[in-house]
């Protein structure tokens, strides 16, 4: 299906029409399915969530969406992503919760795709808390983050997107990169050693 007949199910779904819904998760499947796996990649080999199922949360949680203004298919992934994060998130405190009931301080191994991100189910908490301290600072570079290292896109697709130069979102990756690998390794929390 073409980007502009996925953005017109979007806002007719939007608008309403539940038929758009139906319409909209088979063509959206795919990339949607890619997300789930490209999150789970990061993941321990025996953690307990799959990809199908992470994608069947997502779509649970949809299918309970009420109002949601969708700009575009971008946004609408971008969205998906996010709340497949948060669903990570959810599951890491359930699991955490199961094994120990009490905060211990995470040091998050680094990795060369993901600087930030190891394989442990702590490591979603971290991820999350720091992403939202971001957010706070700066939204537009938790949205790079998502749209990099989330849903895959190149560094010429974000500077496209975000209507800056290339060099702009190198540099601002550069950034990112070494604030959160500061904050996740306790220089900028309560847990350094």
């Amino acid at each position: 299906m073409a980007d502009h007949e996925i953005t017109q199910l979007l806002n007719d779904w939007s608008q309403g029409n539940k038929e758009a819904f139906e319409d909209l998760v088979p063509a959206v499947y795919d990339q949607l399915r890619k997300i789930a796996a490209g999150l789970m990649r990061r993941e321990r080999p025996d953690h307990t969530l799959q990809a199908t199922a992470l994608l069947h949360e997502f779509y649970f949680r949809l299918a309970r969406q009420r109002t949601m203004n969708w700009q575009d298919r971008q946004h609408f992934y971008t969205f998906a992503a996010k709340v497949m994060r948060l669903i990570l998130v959810d599951h890491a405190r359930q699991t955490k919760a199961l094994r120990r009931g009490g905060e211990d301080a995470v040091k998050v191994p680094l990795t060369p795709d993901l600087p930030w991100l190891g394989s442990e189910p702590d490591n979603w908490l971290d991820l999350n808390r720091v992403l939202d301290k971001l957010e706070a600072l700066d939204a537009n570079k938790v949205r790079i983050v998502e749209l990099r290292f989330f849903l895959a896109f190149t560094t010429d697709e974000i500077a496209d997107l975000q209507s800056v130069s290339k060099s702009t979102v190198d540099r601002e990756l550069r950034f990112i990169k070494s604030w959160l690998y500061t904050e996740l390794n306790g220089a900028g929390t309560a847990h350094s050693a």
